[in-house]
């Protein structure tokens, strides 16, 4: 009996997982450059039962029942790196990666320098200018160019082509703006804030001699790919499973109450 409650209490973590991670997918359907989680449940290792059978005159043996199975796990939460739709803006320090790979997946990322000096990924375009007139993201970080350094735009007035140039209102060049290549973006890992980091603080290599097909929009932000109507389908889904989960949980717990309470009492 206690093997059903280890197993009804499983399917209630999990359920439980998949909704905190639908909330946060919701929770983040505007940020820019936001990439759905999409969850993967495994199984715990079956077991096996047998029960003790006599064998003839050969004494004692095992026979086998079958495998029984014990629950299942969420065990990650993985980025769908799909391209979101461009948003027109018409704020000069917005930028958008149109990415044009025949998948559709996102492997281009713009590079930041993080508050620890470590290389972080992002695909928010939501860009500002900090009071030394470099460029930075949202929440700070400073945007590096295709050599690895900041960029200092001194300003708002400025222009960015299709292939990453920056140029100044008068024209003069500045820097081209830092682009990295993922060929497999699954090897990247959220870090919060929209950024993603490689293992180790591992660094891509630039995408400008990696990749083609692609441009960088001024003016526009990517949006999210978080598709409401079907997050909230899933989410719906998990509650459900949940408190199915939660009836047999209660069920078995009635079941113990009984066996301890009221089988085997000894009438006075």
């Amino acid at each position: 009996m206690l093997r059903g409650f280890y197993t009804a209490a499983s399917g209630m973590i999990a359920q439980q997982r998949k909704i905190d991670m639908s909330t946060n997918n919701l929770s983040n359907a505007d940020t820019p450059g936001y990439k759905t989680d999409q969850s993967s449940l495994r199984a715990f290792p079956k077991m096996l039962m047998q029960y003790i059978d006599k064998q003839g005159t050969t004494g004692i043996g095992k026979a086998s029942i079958g495998s029984l199975a014990t629950g299942v796990y969420m065990q990650e939460a993985t980025p769908l790196f799909k391209q979101g739709s461009l948003e027109e803006t018409n704020n000069k320090t917005d930028l958008a990666i149109e990415d044009n790979s025949t998948d559709s997946t996102s492997k281009l990322f713009f590079p930041v320098q993080a508050s620890d000096g470590t290389v972080k990924y992002t695909r928010d375009g939501n860009f500002s200018v900090d009071q030394q007139g470099y460029l930075t993201t949202a929440s700070g970080n400073y945007v590096l160019d295709d050599n690895g350094n900041k960029i200092q735009v001194n300003g708002t007035d400025f222009s960015v082509n299709e292939d990453g140039q920056i140029t100044s209102e008068n024209g003069q060049a500045i820097a081209r703006i830092g682009l990295s290549y993922a060929k497999d973006p699954n090897s990247l890992e959220k870090d919060g804030d929209g950024l993603y980091h490689l293992e180790n603080n591992a660094t891509l290599p630039n995408a400008y001699n990696q990749q083609n097909g692609f441009q960088i929009k001024q003016g526009y932000l990517e949006s999210s790919n978080v598709d409401e109507s079907q997050t909230m389908t899933d989410m719906m889904t998990a509650y459900r499973t949940f408190e199915a989960n939660q009836k047999v949980v209660q069920a078995y717990d009635q079941s113990m109450n009984k066996a301890v309470n009221d089988v085997g009492r000894v009438n006075g």
